[in-house]
């Protein structure tokens, strides 16, 4: 594994993850060393937001009464203490709130020591990211919408009664909320976010902006003196909301140096992260979209501190949205391709949380004064991040067709109503999970052939989510496509070969360094697709998944895959012999479902084993 680190991470990464590993040890030996890495916060404006509250309260107005309500049951729950977490899960931190307690494991982190002895994984107190959940204060959004649509002071109240009780409960730097600089970055922008409305309608009180104040304080020295982990050893969505932080922070203490030197950092990370042919460098839809929601903080903030970014970053940030586009469903969906921790960092939308159009359309208009999509709910996000002129601005007309995408190692084909996406990737960041030639299937809206998601990173269902058997791919029995140590250190990465797209047909050669290559053409037909799957190695025997949440049924030639008494498709199957599995999908964090996997079993002879696949698409 070290000689993996070193020839895969990097000798810089190996190199500043020790250096860390030894801050670490060093301060909880030695806590009088923390005063080393502390810097000096001097908050004196926040008025760093500034939003059209009439166009933004307009349109809440005009959504459907069931819309309206939704929000309005989400804030009052929110108001006493049961919080949506992760988009979809009811968590219960009590009245008032319990800002150190897992709901679902009903135990309470240790508050009264500092975040570096509070470990990241306690199987006593369960997934740390549910504690965080609620410190992010991200149902302030449903308390500013609520307010919004009924005028209700009672919202405004829940607002200024739970910030001053988190800073209360939260000193700095005492428990598992001052652990991570993202969550202190995005706990600072929906304070703020919050504060400024409510400001703006005259509710605010002194108080109320002291405590804003010493909030801002305290999450913008946790950025500070910890940013050395995000910037050198993680490099990837929390590196982006740290430097937001940073941003945030330099403009509020009247700091231009650090404002500066932030946008040079943002600057370097867009280039870094964000490929030029749309991808992202973490391998995640979820995260690519995390990423753009901060991007999208940052051309509000344009408002305040006048830098913008340059024509080279924004053009990148144009080809990510226009990759997730491509690989778009009608209704807004996209593969749950990667890792996914069900975040929406800025819930400012009536949509469902697996509806990408809000932030796909509020970039690509901040960056081209043109929609991609007719008017709908989703421009509300645009309304908060933009303003109501981009929110009529005219549409652009961009066809969904096929796609390769080299550098990123996305490859799609269209059909008429649908399309097949594959993954094959030459990894030089960390891979997030193992599914490397997945399909994912979409026809007429539905996710015929679908990823398993992600569930948790703490569990043991997150770790097999994560494994070669989970993905649409093939998988060799006992073997892994890679090899990973904890939640999320992935290494001996698969590379690629012989690899050739021309719009209607794909092939690609996936080369494990576990001893085995895979090698998959998928061809367009008139009625679906053909896969022709060939494997090389060592192995006794070889296992073809194909993961679906509808029925599937065996017949002579295959299977087919039904909803209800519709066929939504036929597999024929050219040797192998089928069996279906009862599995898991996660389309949400800590929220799962049993789907089936239909698995296609077929012998290794003198190291080689094929298999065919004719998928036959019905159209009704």
């Amino acid at each position: 594994m070290v000689k993996s680190l070193l020839t895969e991470y990097g000798l810089g990464w190996t190199i500043n993850r020790s250096l860390y590993a030894l801050k670490l040890k060093m301060l909880n030996a030695l806590p009088i060393t923390e005063r080393l890495f502390e810097k000096r916060v001097d908050v004196k404006r926040v008025d760093i937001f500034d939003f059209d509250v009439e166009e933004i309260k307009l349109h809440l107005l005009n959504l459907s009464k069931e819309k309206q309500n939704e929000i309005v049951s989400t804030a009052d729950k929110a108001a006493d203490g049961i919080i949506k977490g992760f988009s979809s899960i009811e968590l219960n931190y009590g009245y008032p709130i319990n800002w150190h307690y897992n709901p679902l494991t009903k135990r309470e982190s240790i508050r009264h020591v500092k975040w570096y002895r509070i470990p990241d994984f306690d199987p006593e107190r369960g997934d740390i990211k549910v504690i965080w959940e609620a410190s992010r204060l991200t149902h302030f959004y449903y308390f500013l919408r609520a307010y919004l649509i009924t005028g209700n002071k009672k919202y405004y109240h829940a607002f200024s009664e739970q910030l001053d009780h988190w800073l209360a409960d939260n000193p700095y730097p005492y428990g598992a909320n001052y652990k991570c600089g993202q969550e202190c970055t995005l706990r600072m922008i929906n304070a703020l976010v919050a504060y400024t409305v409510f400001n703006y309608f005259g509710l605010t009180t002194d108080k109320d902006l002291r405590n804003i104040f010493k909030l801002v304080e305290v999450c913008y020295r946790k950025v500070l003196s910890n940013f050395f982990y995000a910037h050198k050893c993680i490099r990837n969505n929390h590196t982006f909301s740290e430097i937001v932080g940073l941003i945030i922070g330099a403009w509020c203490c009247h700091d231009e140096k650090r404002l500066y030197r932030a946008y040079e950092l943002l600057e370097q990370e867009i280039q870094q992260q964000f490929l030029p042919d749309g991808g992202y460098t973490q391998h995640s839809f979820n995260y690519q979209r995390f990423a753009l929601q901060l991007m999208e903080c940052v051309f509000k903030l344009v408002e305040k501190t006048g830098i913008q970014l340059t024509k080279k970053a924004t053009s990148r940030l144009k080809n990510s949205v226009l990759l997730m586009y491509q690989l778009q469903d009608e209704s807004g969906d996209v593969p749950n391709y990667g890792s996914n921790d069900g975040a929406l960092i800025f819930p400012v939308t009536a949509c469902g949380y697996r509806d990408f159009r809000p932030v796909l359309n509020t970039i690509y208009s901040l960056l081209e004064g043109k929609r991609l999509y007719q008017p709908g709910d989703y421009d509300e996000e645009l309304l908060w991040f933009g303003n109501g002129e981009l929110a009529k601005a005219p549409i652009i007309d961009i066809e969904r067709e096929s796609l390769a995408c080299p550098e990123s190692g996305f490859y799609s084909l269209r059909h008429t109503g649908g399309f097949l996406m594959t993954v094959l990737q030459n990894f030089n960041t960390r891979p997030g999970q193992m599914d490397q030639l997945h399909l994912d299937l979409w026809h007429n809206g539905r996710n015929i052939f679908c990823d398993s998601g992600t569930y948790s990173y703490a569990s043991e269902i997150g770790k097999q989510l994560a494994s070669t058997s989970a993905h649409n791919t093939v998988k060799i029995e006992g073997v892994e496509q890679m090899d990973k140590y904890g939640a999320f250190l992935i290494y001996n990465w698969t590379k690629r070969k012989n690899v050739h797209f021309d719009g209607t047909k794909f092939t690609g050669t996936m080369v494990s360094k576990n001893g085995y290559e895979h090698t998959r053409t998928i061809t367009k037909t008139s009625q679906g697709y053909l896969i022709d799957d060939r494997i090389t190695g060592a192995g006794d025997c070889c296992e073809f998944a194909f993961h679906t949440p509808y029925q599937v049924r065996v017949v002579p030639i295959g299977f087919e895959v039904l909803e209800g008494d519709v066929v939504l498709s036929t597999v024929e199957v050219e040797g192998g012999e089928i069996e279906v599995r009862p599995a898991f999908r996660s389309l949400y964090y800590l929220q799962k479902e049993e789907i089936n996997c239909v698995i296609v079993k077929a012998k290794m002879r003198n190291g080689k084993c094929s298999v065919k696949f004719h998928i036959r698409l019905t159209h009704h």
